[in-house]
C-alpha cells in the first residue's frame, strides 16, 4: 500500500495534527475523515519513534525532515507538527 499524498498540507506555517502508533506491524500513513494516522515499527524509546514518524511525514509532506517541528506531543501519541 502506497502511502497517501500530504503535498497539499505542505505550505509554510501549516500544523499538522496527527496520532501515532508505534510498534506496528509495518510503517504507513492512513487518513480518516481528515484524520492523519502515522504507525511506525520504531518502538517510543529515546526518540525512536518521534524520528521514524517525523521521516515518514516529510516523505508524504514532499519536504525535508528539517522543515518539521515538532510542537507538542513528545511523549504522547497525539502530536502536533508545524512546517518550516
Amino acid at each position: 500500500m502506497n502511502d497517501p499524498d500530504l503535498s497539499h498540507l505542505a505550505h509554510e506555517g501549516a500544523q499538522i495534527a496527527i496520532r501515532v502508533t508505534p510498534r506496528a506491524r509495518r510503517n504507513a500513513i492512513t487518513v480518516e475523515d481528515g484524520a492523519i494516522r502515522i504507525h511506525v515499527t520504531a518502538v517510543p524509546e529515546d526518540g525512536k519513534a518521534n524520528q521514524a514518524v517525523v521521516k515518514l511525514l516529510a516523505r508524504a509532506l514532499g519536504v525535508a525532515k528539517s522543515r518539521l517541528t515538532l510542537l507538542r506531543g513528545a511523549t504522547s501519541r497525539d502530536k502536533l507538527f508545524r512546517l518550516d
